[in-house]
């Protein structure tokens, strides 16, 4: 069924094709099967499912970078902050701290680390562009510093914890020995993000400040809350995912999420954060 917008005729599915995504799709589409022509592996099972797997880091981390962007601000500290996170959990996990402990510390200085870029952004208002380049440095000498080099953090050999079989089963294990524990945690973070950002008043919030902050905070919005919790959850993200990949790689190193930020922004301008 068409509908009539100023006296044109305008089907759904030309608006699909008109659709700024349409060409990324497009590219997509062709590369599908140019390498399915190449290659007969391509479209197996087996391939797909790694291929989920490989992208499901890039997208957990996407799904928070969407939010600060949309709140209209950047963060070019998210992948020191993941390297941080993992580098502090590792270091505790072979110092005897349970795995579960380890991981909540892990968490809690991700989201941490986004606080207080959030809060230098709002509260001292300099921009985002500097204050996440130095987190950005600060981070990556954090990691450094307390894995004593870049040499190896971790080695799951040297951990005596029961919870350690877990722990590699999030990154490596495979439900139905089909699917990817990996690409289950993306699917979760894609649930938890459309619920945030489409179903709940903060993801409103969170497109209203980007839009015009000003008129935001003329509205009664918290532009300076909303744009903190933005970087928390993009850093509590980065040291989720980060977390994943340190169970499925089984080590852990100081240079860990190094030039991530570069490809989680990419990743996010493609898609169009609407």
């Amino acid at each position: 069924m068409s509908e009539t917008i100023s006296g044109a005729t305008r089907s759904p599915l030309a608006a699909l094709f008109r659709a700024k995504e349409m060409g990324i799709f497009a590219g997509l589409v062709i590369l599908v099967l140019v390498f399915s022509v190449s290659t007969r592996v391509f479209l197996t099972v087996d391939n797909l499912m790694n291929i989920v797997r490989q992208v499901s880091i890039l997208g957990i981390l996407a799904v928070g970078m969407t939010m600060v962007i949309v709140s209209g601000e950047i963060d070019l500290s998210v992948g020191s902050v993941y390297g941080m996170s993992v580098v502090a959990m590792s270091v505790l996990m072979t110092r005897g701290i349970p795995i579960w402990a380890s991981i909540l510390a892990a968490l809690a200085i991700g989201a941490s680390a986004g606080v207080v870029n959030g809060v230098l952004v709002t509260l001292l208002r300099v921009p985002a562009l500097i204050v996440t380049l130095g987190m950005l440095n600060m981070a990556r000498g954090v990691a450094m510093l307390i894995n004593g080099g870049p040499g190896r953090a971790a080695d799951p050999r040297l951990i005596k914890d029961p919870a350690l079989d877990a722990f590699i089963f999030i990154g490596r294990g495979k439900l139905f020995d089909t699917v990817p524990t990996m690409s289950i945690g993306f699917l979760l973070v894609l649930v938890f993000g459309f619920v945030v950002y489409q179903k709940n008043i903060i993801g409103y919030r969170m497109r209203a400040v980007g839009g015009n902050a000003e008129a935001a905070r003329v509205s009664g919005i918290n532009v300076r809350l909303v744009k903190t919790v933005a970087f928390a959850i993009l850093g509590f993200l980065a040291a989720f995912g980060a977390i994943i990949n340190a169970g499925f790689l089984g080590n852990v190193q100081s240079t860990a999420g190094q030039g991530l930020e570069l490809d989680v922004i990419a990743a996010t301008i493609l898609a169009g954060p609407a």
